[in-house]
């Protein structure tokens, strides 16, 4: 073949899309071209978040998902991620992403039950859905359309975005004998669990993650229920603290909550959406992993340092889940809008019993 008679590259490209004579006229034509391409719309997103930026765990989780977005998009949606007050308050995340002073937020939901009531219910209620019955509601019973319906107002969509797994009960300065060594102990706590402790004698209070340590530290508090060994130890509570209870009834379920402006979201082509989703989506995956293999490990290295790892004792577990009835009662009198929610969750949770008594549960007995 003499080097006139050689297909041009722009002919080669008209033949491999299909478009014969069209030639590179016709594909300007259609919007393809690659000038066209090229001036597909960036954007720089900020991400704000409740947490120390890249503290192991749910700051990791939130940094992961800022650099798949701005990897899976090639750029075109590059996501800067900012700590709790750098931009915002910790609990400030979801007004931010809301009013467009941040597009990203990654966050707990239960930090936004002043705005929603039922927001706490996509964290997790004590006593309730434990991470795969959790995840199932979310994914393929009615949890995300609940969600996305209650968080509209607000104008921010919410994704699940990663999991600390099933939580501990907390640490303690003094060991816990009885139900009586709970009474006027001060004590961290997120969620409604703070109503169980309070009506167990317990004064609760709600700290940002960040200010959790040097209060246990300085004696300000008695206690805190945070996650699980991985972010716990990471957070240094066992210089604090030397009493580590298990099982966590309050948090049986850790998803952290992803955000995004909901005017943002809408505005970008599908294929942006799907990257945005999967981003979300694949962390609450790995997250999950993380949390689980390195809650293995830190437990292991806590019980190596001297840390006492003990169960609660059971006339607290008794109490704790007489007293949940009534907080839930008195829940829904209060505040009659979470009923649908609640009605969802409740249903799940029914369904789940059954399937767990005939799995987990079983494989617990004999394991």
């Amino acid at each position: 073949m003499t080097e006139t008679m050689k297909p041009s590259r722009r002919g080669l490209l008209s033949t491999a899309l299909g478009l014969g004579s069209l030639g590179a006229a016709g594909v300007a034509a259609s919007g393809l071209a690659a000038p066209a391409l090229a001036a597909q719309q960036r954007h720089k997103l900020s991400m704000v978040t409740s947490w120390v930026k890249g503290s192991p765990g749910p700051g990791t989780t939130a940094d992961r998902i800022a650099q798949r977005i701005t990897a899976m998009s090639d750029g075109r949606l590059e996501v800067q991620v900012y700590g709790a007050g750098e931009l915002t308050s910790p609990f400030g995340v979801m007004d931010a992403v809301g009013s467009n002073a941040a597009q990203l937020g990654h966050t707990a939901s239960f930090f936004s039950a002043g705005k929603f009531a039922a927001a706490v219910a996509f964290t997790t209620l004590p006593f309730g859905l434990d991470v795969a019955g959790h995840q199932a509601w979310i994914a393929r019973g009615e949890g995300q359309g609940l969600w996305d319906a209650l968080y509209a107002p607000a104008g921010v969509k919410p994704f699940l975005a990663g999991n600390s797994d099933f939580t501990m009960g907390g640490w303690f300065k003094a060991p816990l004998g009885s139900l009586e060594d709970l009474r006027g102990l001060r004590l961290r706590v997120a969620g409604l669990g703070g109503q169980i402790y309070e009506a167990l004698g317990a004064v609760p209070t709600l700290l940002p993650p960040g200010e959790i340590f040097g209060a246990l530290k300085s004696g300000a508090i008695d206690g805190v229920e945070f996650l699980g060994p991985f972010s716990d130890r990471a957070l240094g509570f066992a210089k604090a603290a030397n009493n580590y209870y298990w099982p966590g009834f309050n948090k049986p379920n850790g998803s952290a909550e992803g955000l995004i402006n909901k005017a943002l979201f809408d505005s970008l082509s599908p294929a942006d959406q799907a990257i945005v989703t999967t981003a979300f989506e694949v962390e609450n995956y790995h997250g999950l992993a993380e949390a689980s293999w390195f809650n293995g490990q830190s437990l292991k290295a806590l019980r190596a340092a001297g840390v006492d790892i003990q169960p609660m004792p059971q006339d607290i577990m008794r109490a704790a889940k007489t007293a949940w009835r009534d907080v839930l009662a008195d829940w829904r009198v209060k505040h009659p809008e979470v009923e649908p929610v609640l009605q969802s969750y409740e249903a799940a949770l029914v369904a789940q019993q059954d399937w767990s008594s005939l799995s987990l549960q079983a494989y617990g007995q004999i394991a």
